[in-house]
């Protein structure tokens, strides 16, 4: 990993007890694929002290590849042996030893994980993203609150067009949702490994407007507590996030917090430096 800022975050950072502000129930569900619940994972607590997060059975079912990975000291060559591993496991490139009838269109089965953050990088309100949002719903139980509109009204047509679009982006797919699992816990082997003692990364957020329901306490006049979508892009660089909002945020996010970032597999998208980040309630800092 490269060009990262790393950081510890301050204990006393916030005048704020902690036990006052807590992830809505609303916005969680009770259970999820994950060693750790959704009200304590997407709680400020967590942010501020972190711990690793597992998905069920994902580790152990493949350590092979950690195995493979552990001698290999270029990062480069780490994330091709990933991406072989996951064109032979999943049989990207074999789609009819997976089930696909021969002569049927492959658009479907073509949809991997690797369209799925592209899709991500040009529209978070995408089909892709519809799916990555729908999937850290699954397995870290944060509920998505926003889908090109807000989701507060679960009857709205707005939320309807976004189950529609996350059952369309998953139907006739190849174990995508396994895919990204795989995917996820890649990323945090590869921070872990580059910065074992970090916890934190700094990163910048450009936005216009929060919601009233997104803005959960005001602690002074450019620190407030606020919830996150349960996805989110940030950059690393300021200058950048900039380009994407009227006003900007400089938040601490837990390293077991980052689902993808760029730089993290050769070919991708490498101009905004993006973290995709998962979500819950972040203190955060208002700079402009």
């Amino acid at each position: 990993m490269t060009n990262t800022v790393a950081c510890r975050i301050d204990d006393n950072s916030s005048a704020m007890p902690e036990t006052t502000v807590r992830l809505p129930r609303n916005a969680c569900l009770p259970i999820n694929r994950c060693n750790l619940p959704a009200t304590i994972l997407g709680g400020l607590t967590f942010q501020r002290h972190p711990a690793p997060l597992l998905l069920d059975g994902v580790a152990e079912l493949h350590c092979r590849l950690f195995r493979l990975l552990k001698p290999l000291m270029d990062p480069v060559e780490r994330a091709r042996q990933f991406m072989d591993y996951m064109t032979v496991y999943f049989r990207l490139e074999a789609l009819e030893d997976v089930g696909l009838i021969p002569g049927r269109p492959k658009l479907r089965g073509r949809a991997d994980y690797l369209r799925m953050v592209r899709g991500w990088a040009f529209d978070p309100d995408c089909r892709e993203g519809a799916v990555l949002k729908g999937w850290v719903e699954s397995r870290f139980g944060l509920l998505t609150h926003y889908h090109g509109g807000l989701l507060a009204d679960r009857t709205h047509d707005t939320y309807l067009h976004f189950l529609e679009a996350r059952s369309h982006g998953l139907y006739s797919t190849n174990a995508l949702e396994a895919q990204l699992d795989l995917l996820y816990t890649y990323c945090q082997y590869e921070l872990y490994r580059s910065q074992p003692e970090v916890t934190h990364l700094c990163l910048y957020r450009g936005f216009n407007r929060f919601s009233d329901a997104q803005v959960l306490a005001q602690l002074n006049r450019r620190s407030m507590i606020i919830l996150l979508n349960n996805l989110s892009s940030f950059s690393i660089h300021r200058e950048r996030a900039e380009e994407f909002g009227d006003h900007l945020l400089r938040v601490q996010v837990p390293i077991s917090k980052v689902f993808f970032y760029n730089r993290m597999l050769p070919g991708m998208l490498k101009g905004e430096d993006e973290y995709v980040v998962i979500g819950g309630v972040y203190e955060v800092e208002r700079l402009a």
